[in-house]
């Protein structure tokens, strides 16, 4: 059955560009789908489908080197720690900071990418989904999708039903084994963890949202720490990236906090107690409960891992490039980082990457953070407790600790902001564009929902028992639809960017932020490039078309039947709108806000398009989120900084307010219903 290849085979190329593809034409995109979603299928069984079985059975990945355009470097690497037994069982936990697991897995992705056709590709994922552990092989096909270009138009499933035990709550999973059991279908209500005595439960629907989860698992596929340019292309901007799309994840949080009369998240100190605890109330499918942390733990060493002492040597190293204005490189060079491109190689050090000049001296502030965070429940395994939910990126978010360390990092990333020169009024400024009015087209109503998913895969399934329906139903965030609208006036035909922001206007004291307090916690909810004609503009966007966010992608189930049908029928499957999972949702795009309304400041600015390369193609494009995902293989749309033009201090506020593309105004978001 030759159907992976044109998901799975990346041949090597520049580093600046997508890479080639061997392709087979006779092979339509509903097929392609059809594979992906058989190769998914049930990962903790073996195959059921007859010629992916027949593939698995049969074919031998090492037995001819030349049908790997790296020589079979890759797969001969793969099949000796298989043949040594060195490879992790099946029915294991699997985490990306284990760096054995994970460097595993990239060794799948290593071989797929280095496949020369469709056979090859579709006959080695088949082989090793029978013989790796089934973590390691999901994280490998999700990774080779999104960056193999003939992967393009293929859907991934949903990961919260493919791995529903990494979202779902251990009361709810029991729930449909019992109903699997006992044939008896079953929805069940999953609740948010926690209780009313902990203040921290009252903003639990924004951290463990499931499509939050997602995007937040999707944004590190797409700009993985581990990606190496050999593998095709370049990241651009992968650093700043980092920054900006976990700042925005930040201010989001504190919005949402501020919604039910919270304080703005406090950042994490290594020499204090982690003031919250959390008990995640999740079960690994294999390997025990997740661990459990109680309030006010003081940080302690992990052994073997990572010492308190040595993320404060690396904090105060980073600190001291900023205050020098230089990063050190491995070589002894300095990098300047007081300019526009100083954030992507600070965000390239602190997560870091290897697009990092010096990880040996700088560290992995990031993701050694998420480490010796999640490990304080058994720092000196003692009881050989599995990973906690920081230690991966699909669960981070649950533990209300995920936001004060991120907290912490973007204080770091805003000490490096505040030491560059404000903007100047030319700067800032779009002569002979002038911003008349801004509005909004509805009401910003927010309201929660019940939204229902399948657990099937939760649960084991036997040949002598048939399958039953078990979902869960959670309760989410969404909002009624509304629309921007903008009125410019242009003495002349240009290419302009509209930049839309929401910042909250109160503390949770009712205390006005000052302008330069308020900009730093702006939302950024929508940046879209139109063509001004010379005289008045009438300009109006949809919130659904925000390049900040994503739909909800279909359900495993539906994304089978629309495949198989089509492969039946030779008819197309075009579900192009939800090709990547990167982004917020669209029912997000709005913080909860208050009943009886709460104010947020409407900032808008109309910039400069004519120097981002593709103007002409952004102002016709349909909605796509790049804004904190950008374009896989492609340069970042956008020529200016991130945030721009609220990313520096503003320490006069009429610079900003007296450029006539600038305008704001004071609008409410309301919420309707019970919380």
């Amino acid at each position: 059955m030759k159907l992976f290849l044109a998901v799975v085979c990346l041949v090597l190329a520049s580093a600046s560009a997508w890479p080639s593809f061997l392709s087979d034409e006779q092979h339509s995109l509903a097929e392609k789908q059809q594979t992906v979603n058989r190769l998914l299928y049930r990962t903790t069984e073996p195959l059921r489908f007859d010629e992916l079985e027949k593939a698995a059975a049969n074919f031998h990945p090492d037995a001819d080197k030349s049908i790997y355009k790296d020589g079979g470097a890759a797969v001969e690497r793969l099949m000796k720690e298989m043949n040594d037994h060195r490879l992790l069982e099946k029915h294991h936990w699997f985490s990306l900071f284990n760096p054995r697991q994970r460097e595993e897995a990239l060794m799948l992705f290593e071989v797929l990418i280095n496949c020369n056709d469709w056979d090859t590709a579709v006959n080695n994922a088949a082989y090793f989904r029978e013989h790796m552990n089934e973590g390691e092989f999901v994280y490998a096909i999700y990774a080779t999708v999104i960056h193999s270009k003939l992967g393009e138009g293929i859907v991934l499933p949903p990961l919260y039903e493919v791995t529903p035990h990494m979202f779902t709550n251990s009361e709810v999973i029991q729930k449909a084994y019992t109903a699997q059991m006992t044939q008896t279908p079953g929805k069940f209500k999953m609740e948010f963890t926690g209780s009313k005595k902990n203040p921290e439960q009252h903003v639990a629907y924004f951290g463990e949202d499931i499509g939050m989860n997602v995007h937040h698992v999707t944004w590190h596929l797409d700009f993985p720490f581990w990606w190496n340019d050999d593998f095709g292309y370049h990241l651009d901007r992968k650093g700043e990236l980092f920054f900006w799309a976990h700042h925005q994840l930040t201010v989001r949080f504190d919005a949402e906090r501020l919604s039910n009369h919270l304080n703005l998240v406090d950042e994490l100190y290594w020499d204090r107690p982690i003031k919250e605890g959390f008990a995640p109330h999740t079960t690994y499918r294999y390997g025990g409960e997740f661990p459990t942390r109680p309030d006010n733990v003081k940080f302690e060493d992990v052994d073997g891992v990572i010492r308190v002492r040595d993320m404060i040597i690396h904090e105060t190293r980073i600190r001291d490039a900023i205050a020098h204005g230089y990063i050190t490189a491995a070589d002894g060079t300095h990098i300047d980082i007081r300019n526009a491109e100083g954030i992507d190689h600070l965000g390239d050090i602190i997560e870091s990457s290897l697009y990092s000049p010096n990880a040996q001296y700088y560290g992995a502030l990031h993701n050694e953070a998420h480490i010796i965070l999640g490990r304080q429940a058994d720092p000196h395994g003692k009881f050989n407790l599995p990973p906690s939910v920081m230690e991966h990126f699909e669960t981070a978010t649950r533990d209300p600790a995920f936001f004060r360390l991120h907290k912490y990092m973007d204080n770091i990333f805003k000490e490096h902001k505040d030491s560059l020169p404000p903007y100047t009024a030319e700067e800032i400024g779009f002569p002979g564009v002038h911003l008349k009015s801004i509005g909004v087209d509805g009401k910003l109503e927010t309201f929660f929902e019940d939204f229902e998913f399948d657990l099937k895969f939760a649960v084991d399934s036997s040949e002598s028992v048939p399958e039953v329906d078990v979902k869960a139903d959670v309760s989410r965030l969404n909002h009624n639809d509304f629309s921007f609208t903008f009125d410019i006036n242009s003495e002349g035909e240009h290419h302009a960017v509209v930049r839309v922001f929401l910042c909250p206007r109160r503390d949770s004291n009712g205390v006005v932020f000052t302008f330069e307090e308020g900009r730093w916690n702006c939302i950024e909810m929508d940046k879209f490039w139109t063509k001004l004609a010379a005289g008045d503009n009438h300009v109006v966007h949809k919130s659904s078309d925000s390049s900040v966010t994503v739909p909800d992608v279909p359900s495993f189930r539906t994304l089978i039947e629309e495949a198989d049908k089509a492969v039946a029928g030779g008819s197309d499957f075009d579900f192009a709108a939800y090709t990547t999972s990167c982004g917020i949702p669209n029912r997000m795009l709005l913080p909860k806000g208050t009943e009886e309304g709460m104010e947020f400041a409407l900032v808008v600015s109309v910039t400069d398009g004519n120097d981002d390369a593709q103007h002409d193609a952004l102002e016709q494009a349909g909605p796509r989120s790049h804004t904190q995902c950008g374009i896989h293989g492609e340069k970042y749309p956008d020529h200016q900084p991130m945030g721009f033009p609220l990313d520096r201090r503003i320490p006069d506020e009429r610079i900003f307010l007296n450029s006539d593309n600038n305008a704001y105004t004071i609008v409410k978001v309301y919420h309707k219903g019970e919380h």
